[in-house]
């Protein structure tokens, strides 16, 4: 069973795991974490899609209007946050280095800019390079936003219970390994 955690992501982040076009996120912790740094908490999780520090600017030109599309599908349900899809931890790859990660640069929507200032963002932690494994849920489920939902904090728990889900795998599994084959090549430089 799914434990009912959830972790924060950019709405444009969690449409791009979503569709398939991404299968990792970087993380480097919110700026309200209690350890002062990212840390797992769980190998599988809800995607909590967050709006306050996303800014077209910050992704890849061709994933600038869906920032648009996000903030308007959240206002199309004021008060209550769109669950849509969770995720399973197939990789944990801490990155330290500018080479490394401008090598995974086609594998993600962020601007080359903002990948480096997360790098260097806390510059004596990791970045965290999670290869998710993404499963759309059967029925999107509609929370209320809570207070405890908020801030710039990378894990949440959802304060009521959500009903059973199924989910169906964004990618098959061939192309989902393709795609984490692709994410390790680029981590060892080749």
């Amino acid at each position: 069973m799914l434990q009912e955690i959830a972790l924060r992501e950019w709405a444009v982040a969690v449409k791009a795991l979503e569709s398939g076009r991404q299968v990792i996120v970087l993380r480097k912790g919110g700026i309200a974490e209690e350890t002062r740094e990212f840390r797992l908490e769980s190998p599988h999780f809800y995607l909590f899609p967050s709006y306050e520090h996303q800014r077209p600017e910050l992704v890849k030109q061709e994933t600038r209007d869906v920032v648009g599309d996000t903030i308007r599908e959240a206002e199309s349900h004021p008060g209550a946050v769109m669950i849509a899809s969770y995720a399973e931890v197939a990789d944990d790859i801490e990155v330290t280095d500018s080479e490394t990660l401008s090598r995974l640069r086609d594998l993600h929507i962020w601007t080359e800019e903002y990948a480096e200032e997360r790098l260097k963002w806390k510059k004596t932690k990791p970045l965290h390079v999670l290869v998710l494994r993404m499963y759309r849920l059967g029925k999107p489920v509609l929370v209320p936003m809570k207070e405890s939902y908020g801030g710039c904090k990378s894990w949440l728990r959802f304060e009521d219970p959500l009903p059973e889900l199924s989910g169906i795998p964004v990618l098959a599994d061939d192309l989902f390994e393709e795609r984490v084959e692709a994410v390790k090549r680029a981590i060892r430089g080749e």
